[in-house]
């Protein structure tokens, strides 16, 4: 059970620092030297992406019944993969939200 609360005590950490930048962005210029909103977006479905290959790899060398891969470890991983799925799509939504109103707005 150790190794679960490490896993998740990560992913909480992350969550903290990706709300910690996003909160730090709003006083910061809309655009760094370097970064671009596209290039981010992409990385985030990137990391998704890997985070969800990640699981499914981990649950088929488990399924195989490969040593040194524990159930938990593999339920983690899928964990990790669907919160992180979820938020992609919660931002998703937010974005679609945000440019719908941008559009209906009158100029």
């Amino acid at each position: 059970m150790a190794v679960t609360g490490g896993g998740l005590e990560a992913l909480v950490q992350q969550m903290q620092q990706v709300a910690q930048q996003a909160g730090g962005q709003q006083a910061a210029p809309v655009q760094s030297e370097g970064a671009s909103f596209a290039g981010e977006l992409k990385s985030a479905i990137d990391r998704v992406d890997g985070l969800k290959k990640n699981a499914a790899e981990k649950s088929m060398a488990f399924t195989r019944g490969d040593p040194g891969v524990e159930l938990n470890d593999v339920m983690v991983d899928m964990q990790k993969a669907s919160v992180s799925f979820q938020m992609g799509l919660q931002v998703r939504n937010r974005l679609m939200t945000a440019y719908k109103d941008i559009m209906n707005m009158q100029v």
